[in-house]
Parts: structure tokens; C-alpha cells; sequence
């Protein structure tokens, strides 16, 4: 009989000790779910993170449109792509003009579709030979061969920088680096894309206001 109490007094504090974790960990989830009312916050820093990036590649390209096309054509220095004149003036007004969509949040799912489509041509067609890093290392999982001799190089760049010239001068404002040039910066602004094409721009937008006059569309 006394084993029998105390295996229920057992249970009853093993069931208040959960209750109370439960209780504990809906006042969490209720707190969690107060930040809902600035969630538009994380898609317009996903849209302003952006804006610069490509507002300076599109205005870039139409600033010299005749080196541009070159670039997009040429199979030697340049892409080698088909309908260089098309492609160029296509991507060029694609990075500016999506810029301008993403910074006043209209037609933000619209647009991330030929800006991801700009992004994926870029990583095929001009990094994913170099890999994925960006910016060249000598270690890691993304490391290759080519960027270990590069940091190599580097290395040695900067031990003849210390012997014959003003060193502290010259990495007073930053650090020299190998620009390696893989896909990592693409396929990032790739992702952000995607987010953005399915989840939209966001309540601070023009988009959202539009969606509210017309909720008809959202059917």
C-alpha cells in the first residue's frame, strides 16, 4: 500500500514538473510570437542588402554598353554568349531596374525571377570554374588547389611587401587578398532571391499595400 502512494506521489510531481515545463514553454512560444509584428523586417533587409549589389552591376554595364556586349560576346576575354547585344542589354536593365523594384518593394516575386536567372548565368558562365570561394583560402572544405597556391602566392607577395616596402602603409585600410572569384557571392544572392520569390517582399512594400486593395488576387 505505502509503495503504492508513493509511486502516485511520484506521478503527480513528474506530471506538475511537466506541466509546468509546458507552461513555461508556452509563455516562450507566446513571446515568440509577439516578434510576428515587425516580421517584415527580415524581407526588407533581405531587399535592402540587395539594391546596392545590383544597382551597381546594372548601372556599371549600361555606363559602357559597347564594352559590355563586348564582354558578353567576345569567346577569348569575355562569355562567349549567344545574342551578346540582347544579353547584355537584358541583364544590364534586369540588375538596375530590379534594383529599383527591390528598394520600393513592387513586383519584388516578378522580379527575383530573371535576377535569379541573371544570377545562375553568372555562376555557370563566369565563377564555377574558380569553385565556390570568393575570396581566396588555403584551407577549409571549399579550399581547392587552385586557391592553396594562391594563398601561397600571396604568402610570398607579402614577404617581399615587408622587406621592400611600407607594409603597415599599404594594409592601413584592409588586408590584401586573392580575389578567387567562385560562386559563393552568386549562389548567396541566389538564395536571398528565393526567399524572396516565395515569401514576397514583405508589409513594408508597395506590393503589400497593392495585395491589400486587390486581396482578390491573393485567391
Amino acid at each position: 500500500m505505502s509503495i503504492t502512494k508513493g509511486t502516485n506521489k511520484l506521478n503527480a510531481i513528474g506530471m506538475a514538473a511537466v506541466e509546468k515545463i509546458m507552461s513555461i514553454g508556452c509563455k516562450a512560444q507566446s513571446l515568440l510570437n509577439a516578434t510576428r509584428a515587425v516580421d517584415f523586417l527580415g524581407p526588407l533587409a533581405l531587399r535592402l542588402y540587395l539594391v546596392p549589389i545590383f544597382w551597381m552591376a546594372g548601372t556599371k554595364k549600361l555606363g559602357s554598353m559597347e564594352d559590355t556586349i563586348a564582354w558578353f560576346g567576345n569567346p577569348d576575354w569575355g562569355l562567349g554568349l549567344p545574342f551578346p547585344t540582347i544579353m547584355a542589354w537584358a541583364a544590364s536593365l534586369t540588375e538596375a531596374g530590379g534594383a529599383i523594384a527591390l528598394l520600393i518593394g513592387l513586383g519584388v516575386r516578378w522580379i527575383s525571377i530573371p535576377l535569379m536567372i541573371t544570377m545562375i548565368v553568372a555562376a555557370v558562365t563566369v565563377h564555377l570554374q574558380n569553385g565556390w570561394l570568393a575570396i581566396a583560402e588555403g584551407s577549409g572544405i571549399f579550399a581547392t588547389e587552385r586557391t592553396v597556391g594562391a594563398v601561397e602566392r600571396l604568402d610570398r607577395a607579402k614577404d617581399i611587401l615587408r622587406e621592400h616596402g611600407n607594409y603597415s602603409w599599404l594594409t592601413e585600410n584592409g588586408s590584401i587578398v586573392v580575389l578567387n572569384n567562385g560562386i559563393e557571392f552568386a549562389a548567396t544572392y541566389f538564395i536571398m532571391l528565393l526567399v524572396l520569390f516565395f515569401y514576397g517582399p514583405g508589409k513594408a512594400s508597395i506590393d503589400h499595400l497593392i495585395s491589400k486593395r486587390f486581396d482578390n488576387c491573393n485567391g
